[in-house]
């Protein structure tokens, strides 16, 4: 993923706090052990447990020969999207078909050292782990291997612990170009008002006030 100086996070805390206003669903990228075929992608929940992501995953998924022999995959996140048309991003001055369309979204990859799991109780602590997370208010039973609904499912899953590596944040947002241009864009978004337009309205308000003015410049695509 291409993060130009101005798309990056500023800091841990950044992608952190945005990806806890997610649903911590993901696409997990492994290479395919055959060449000539396209990689293996799986949508996915995960769950973030200090330098790991938790994830289960049913036994017959087709991803397993592939994950048994990576050695890296890649666990993407992506948000807060829109389509910036051309027009809108025109330099002031210039004719409005002349402005250079772009696409605004916030993205956090994950690079991970892929850990399988098939120990009845490790797959327990991961699934009650991912009950927690995703679950708070309760509702579900304990999950013990062998005993109850949840223990007697869990041969029906395998585990995988993902050892994170290298985290890549991205949030593109115009921050290059002046304040007048972003503040143009955003109050362009909240008009349109059309699929994630207002939490990319959002999120450009926000990296303006984090920000600031980067420098003044070209639009980029």
């Amino acid at each position: 993923m291409l993060i130009h100086p101005w798309d990056a996070a500023v800091d841990t805390t950044e992608w952190r706090e945005w990806l806890a206003t997610t649903d911590r669903f993901g696409v997990l990228a492994v290479n395919n052990v055959d060449a000539d075929e396209a990689p293996v992608v799986v949508p996915t929940h995960f769950t973030i447990a200090e330098d790991e992501l938790l994830v289960h995953l049913a036994r017959p998924n087709p991803a397993w020969p592939h994950l048994e022999a990576a050695r890296r995959v890649r666990l993407v996140v992506t948000g807060d999207y829109a389509f910036i048309p051309g027009y809108w991003r025109a330099r002031a001055g210039d004719p409005s078909e002349d402005g250079v369309p772009t696409s605004y979204y916030a993205s956090v990859q994950f690079v991970c050292r892929p850990t399988i799991v098939d120990d009845p109780q490790d797959k327990a602590e991961i699934l009650s782990a991912q009950l927690a997370d995703f679950q708070p208010e309760g509702h579900y039973a304990d999950v013990v291997p062998g005993e109850g609904r949840y223990g007697r499912m869990l041969p029906g899953i395998r585990g995988l612990r993902l050892a994170v590596e290298r985290v890549d944040a991205k949030f593109k947002y115009d921050d290059h170009n002046p304040t007048d241009h972003r503040e143009r864009i955003t109050a362009s978004l909240e008009d349109r008002a059309s699929g994630l337009d207002a939490s990319a309205a959002a999120q450009q308000r926000r990296r303006l006030g984090l920000i600031g003015e980067w420098r003044s410049g070209r639009s980029e695509a």
